[in-house]
C-alpha cells in the first residue's frame, strides 16, 4: 500500500494521518470465500477494504445466511469499528467476495485518530451513516419489495460490480436475498426465458439489455 493509493481511496484525510496509517496499519491480501471476522471473535482493529468486495451477514444455527450489506473499496466497516471500540465479540460473519485486500487499523490507533484528526472523526461517523442506510435498505427490501423485483436489482447491482458474468451458484444469491434456493432457481428460470439472464454452471450472465 503506497501513499498515491491511499489518497485515492481516501481522498478528505489530513497528510499526517496518511503517514499513519502507512506507519500503523496491516494490509493483507485475502482470497475470495476468506473469512475476515467470525461471530465471537475478538475484534482487535477496525476494517477498511481498498480492494475487492467483502461481504457481512448473519447465520443462524443451520447454517442459514442473513445479507447484511458489502464493503467496496474505501469503505469502512463500521460494525468492526462498534465492536473494536466496546471491546466486544463481533456479532456478524466477513468473508472476501472477490480476492481482496483490506487495511486493519488497530483500536488502540482509531480511539486516538478520533480526538486527533477532524478527517477521521468526520470519516468514521459518516461511514457509519451509511452502513446504517444500506442496513434499513435490506429490511425494507425484504418487507415491501416483491422477490423478483429485488433479483432483478441484485443481478443488476453485482454486474455492474463484478461484470456481466458473475461467478455464484442459485444458493449464494437466495443467502443474499434470505430466501431460498428453490425460489431463486424458478424465478431465474422465468428470467431466462425472457432472455434476460444466461444460466450457466456456478456463473449467471446478466444480458438483458435495456
Amino acid at each position: 500500500m503506497d501513499l498515491r493509493t491511499l489518497k485515492k481511496l481516501f481522498p478528505d484525510l489530513e497528510e499526517e494521518l496518511y503517514n499513519e496509517i502507512l506507519a500503523q496499519a496491516e494490509v493483507r491480501e485475502v482470497k475470495a470465500g476468506e473469512s475476515l471476522m467470525k461471530v465471537g471473535q475478538t475484534i482487535r482493529s477496525t476494517m477498511l477494504v481498498a480492494e475487492g468486495i467483502v461481504k457481512l451477514y448473519r447465520e443462524d444455527d443451520e447454517g442459514k445466511e442473513f445479507f447484511i450489506y458489502n464493503l467496496n473499496p474505501g469503505q469502512a466497516c463500521s460494525l468492526s469499528m462498534v465492536c473494536a471500540s466496546n471491546h466486544e465479540a463481533s456479532e456478524v460473519h466477513a468473508k472476501a467476495l472477490t480476492d481482496a485486500t483490506v487495511i486493519a487499523i488497530p483500536i488502540q490507533n482509531m480511539e486516538k485518530w478520533m480526538s486527533t484528526y477532524k478527517s477521521w472523526y468526520t470519516f468514521v461517523i459518516t461511514e457509519y451513516r451509511k452502513r446504517f442506510e444500506e442496513l434499513l435498505k435490506t429490511i425494507d427490501a425484504i418487507a415491501f419489495t416483491n422477490l423478483d423485483q429485488r433479483l432483478e436489482k441484485y443481478l443488476v447491482k453485482q454486474s455492474e460490480t463484478l461484470g456481466p458474468k458473475m461467478k455464484t451458484t442459485h444458493q449464494e444469491i437466495a443467502n443474499d436475498l434470505n430466501s431460498s434456493r428453490e425460489v431463486i432457481s424458478r424465478l431465474l428460470k422465468k428470467m431466462e426465458s425472457k432472455g434476460w439472464v444466461r444460466i450457466n454452471r456456478n456463473s449467471i450472465e446478466w444480458i438483458r439489455k435495456d
